[in-house]
């Protein structure tokens, strides 16, 4: 096993390696429309329980279903991006359209009713979610793919995912009030209905600010040879999974994403029904702040540091301390689940915060070296493809999260009928599930992390190298 921490030299980046600001800004605003998405579904999903009084195994079929289909349309979205030669680019005529797409998909997602029966309220989400999803993968893959190509320099990719991130993190100061926004109107579904539209122009509007702004750093590749499509196609993905250190990169981001999406599903809960008896008024204001310190943090503190420890120490060295800081995070939860002191939970928040701005900030750093990698091993650039694969991976966490948290609350013997009357036994049990499996599923991380073998050395050598056969030096 590699040491666990690097010794690197320490690079300076050129001027002519730094992206300007206006595209920082473009290229975050585009991420914001990408975290606002992921994070407004999460939000908003609550109502087919809490509002329409479906299964929360069926919540949990709408959330994976999705998530298979993507396993087959992200891929080729990234691989058609990568060989498609336009006069507008590789990625920016694909984003364009997804924005636009995807916009209108999501204002009619939540459009949902008490009035129509329970199959009829989760056929329509689950086919309506489907389209969604391929249509939002249009934008997302080609906008992920463009980042990786953004600068050839070890640390600017650092400060570019620095920048989107902390933008991004909007989404998650606005999400967890999204709830109580829906609880305070008409009634829940209402509340839903309205805030889809209002997301869906957001996302129109918004994904179009990096197709117009930013530049593809690779634009003028020469065209692919003529090869048979298929065969090229599940080539390039077979690469992507032999690719070691992308599939370190891929498992950590699973262990940390999915273990905060699990934690996440069963916060709201036991913040309602452990902390507040199920009052959905106070617990909604509860779980309003708890959202808006982590995203504060986040914003002010936590990723402005990672992306500064990040240029100082490289990338996989801030990660071993970051991890380490939201595992207390996750413990101290267990100290701020306190009936009589209920707001004591905020202590945690900052911590957590740690674990998502490592992943968004340090490995979508890292994936961009690693598709130099590639392309010194292979000889071909694919960002599609393996921001395709990973941001897959991200999803089917989304997906197992909402899967497995409907089955492991029904599990715990949660029944809504019982509303503020569940069980002792149960409310231990979430709380079990809401600290636990984070900090196992971050411990593993730790442990993968470091065997990474991609320093700041490395990928200085590597970059050399590829800028020696484009003749650049």
């Amino acid at each position: 096993m590699a040491e666990a921490m690097e010794h690197s030299t320490h690079h300076t980046t050129a001027s002519e390696d730094r992206i300007p600001l206006v595209q920082k800004i473009s290229y975050s605003i585009g991420a914001l429309v990408n975290q606002l998405q992921a994070a407004a579904i999460s939000a908003m999903v609550l109502v087919l329980n809490l509002g329409l009084g479906m299964n929360p195994a069926l919540v949990g079929i709408v959330g994976t279903v999705p998530r298979l289909l993507d396993a087959f349309t992200d891929p080729l979205i990234g691989y058609t991006s990568d060989n498609a030669r336009t006069r507008y680019g590789r990625r920016r005529p694909f984003m364009l359209f997804g924005a636009l797409v995807a916009g209108l998909a999501f204002a009619l997602l939540f459009q949902l009713y008490k009035t129509h029966s329970e199959m009829y309220n989760f056929w329509y989400f689950l086919v309506l979610q489907c389209f969604f999803v391929v249509a939002f993968a249009f934008f997302a893959i080609p906008f992920i793919a463009l980042g990786f190509e953004m600068t050839p320099d070890y640390h600017e990719r650092t400060r570019l995912q620095g920048a989107a991130n902390s933008i991004g993190q909007i989404a998650w100061l606005i999400s967890p009030w999204l709830f109580k926004f829906m609880y305070t109107t008409k009634d829940l579904m209402h509340g839903v209905r309205t805030l889809a539209i209002i997301f869906g122009v957001i996302i129109a509007i918004g994904g179009m600010l990096p197709v117009i702004f930013n530049k593809e750093y690779f634009k003028s590749l020469p065209r692919p040879e003529k090869k048979s499509v298929l065969k090229d196609f599940f080539g390039g993905c077979m690469i992507a999974f032999k690719n070691r250190a992308f599939i370190k990169l891929t498992v950590i981001t699973f262990l940390v994403f999915n273990g905060f999406m699990l934690a996440s599903a069963f916060t709201s809960y036991v913040i309602f029904f452990y902390d507040f008896a199920g009052d959905y008024g106070k617990g909604g204001d509860l779980l309003g702040w708890f959202g808006t310190a982590s995203a504060l943090s986040s914003f002010l503190i936590v990723i402005p540091l990672i992306t500064w420890i990040a240029t100082k120490i490289g990338k996989r060295n801030t990660f071993l301390i970051t991890i380490p800081l939201s595992i207390v995070g996750y413990a101290l939860k267990w100290i701020g689940y306190n009936t009589a002191h209920p707001y004591l939970l905020l202590i945690a928040a900052p911590f957590i915060s740690f674990g998502l701005g490592s992943v968004f900030t340090i490995i979508s750093s890292m994936l961009a070296d690693v598709c130099d990698l590639d392309e010194l091993e292979t000889g071909t650039r694919r960002e599609g493809i393996f921001g395709a694969i990973y941001w897959w991976v991200i999803k089917l966490g989304q997906a197992l999260a909402s899967l497995i948290s409907g089955v492991l609350l029904n599990l715990t013997g949660f029944n809504i009928a019982l509303g503020a009357h569940q069980t002792t036994q149960t409310l231990f049990y979430m709380r079990i599930c809401d600290v636990g499996i984070p900090i196992v599923s971050s411990i593993v991380a730790i442990y993968i992390l470091t065997t990474f073998e991609v320093t700041e050395d490395k990928a200085y050598e590597i970059r050399q190298e590829l800028e020696k056969r484009r003749g650049k030096t």
